[in-house]
């Protein structure tokens, strides 16, 4: 089980890391109002960068290991 736990962590925070990427760049993008990110390119690069960081996270929690033999 414990094997499996940083596998779990990275998921979870990779699926948070993207969520938080694509709002920042919907914000920075302008296709989400009412804060102070609204239409700034800033925001856009930074949801952008956070985004791409999420997918690796995921990408390290989710791929499976080589074909070793399981105990």
């Amino acid at each position: 089980m414990s094997s499996r736990l940083p596998r779990i962590v990275l998921t979870l925070v990779g699926v948070i890391a993207l969520v938080i990427g694509l709002v920042f760049a919907g914000q920075g993008a302008g296709l989400i109002a009412g804060s102070f990110m609204t239409g700034s390119r800033q925001w856009l690069t930074i949801g952008f960068i956070v985004a791409v960081v999420g997918v690796i996270l995921l990408w390290l929690g989710l791929r499976r290991r080589g074909s070793r033999p399981r105990a």
